[in-house]
């Protein structure tokens, strides 16, 4: 992994508590952008980090360049909170459990709170060292249309079935002790990157 100089990442203050909202970004969408508001009011963040990630391990096909992808990333945020970043190809990471971990290391005395879709939830027994995630970082998974009853039956859901909070929880999540994850549901958009591929709009 890549030792890089403090200014080449973003800056948080210590105290400050962080979503990190993590995928391809194939191409970004107004769907992002509207998660990333409700989750900064819902989990009570100061700042909100897009990781675009250099490609993503299960899929076969890489996506577009990534400076293309923080271009339109960074277009479609008007929010100071939220910070549209590359910071896994600076780190090196391939793995988000290889990111999350590094960034407890850079960043001490700040709270870390991973995002996903329920779609990512309903897959997550799939990722590398999935099961470190869930004990080390609180997860808010956010639901996607159709995908509720995979992400709540699956084998990431069940193994951490203890684990699980009330939404009313959400305000206080980054401060309790992993394993901690929650289920937010807010008003939902029908959008996905691939939609938006499959009819040519990027």
């Amino acid at each position: 992994m890549s030792v890089l100089p403090r200014h080449n990442l973003p800056n948080a203050p210590k105290g400050a508590v962080i979503g990190v909202f993590g995928g391809s970004f194939d191409p970004a969408h107004h769907g992002h952008a509207h998660v990333s508001r409700h989750a900064l009011r819902a989990l009570a963040l100061d700042q909100l980090w897009w990781l675009v990630s250099p490609g993503n391990p299960l899929k076969q096909n890489g996506p577009a360049p990534l400076p293309q992808r923080l271009t339109r990333a960074r277009a479609l945020v008007n929010d100071p909170r939220i910070h549209v970043t590359d910071i896994e190809a600076k780190l090196g990471t391939r793995y988000t459990a290889d990111t999350l971990r590094e960034l407890g290391r850079l960043y001490p005395q700040r709270r870390f709170v991973w995002i996903m879709g329920a779609d990512n939830l309903a897959g997550l027994d799939r990722w590398e060292n999935w099961r470190w995630i869930m004990r080390n970082v609180p997860v808010a998974v956010i639901a996607r249309p159709g995908q509720q009853r995979n992400a709540l039956t699956s084998v990431a859901a069940r193994s951490f079935a203890q684990a699980r909070l009330s939404p009313r929880a959400a305000p206080m999540l980054a401060r309790m002790h992993a394993p901690a994850w929650l289920f937010l549901t807010i008003p939902m958009r029908d959008i996905s990157s691939t939609q938006i591929r499959a009819a040519g709009g990027w």
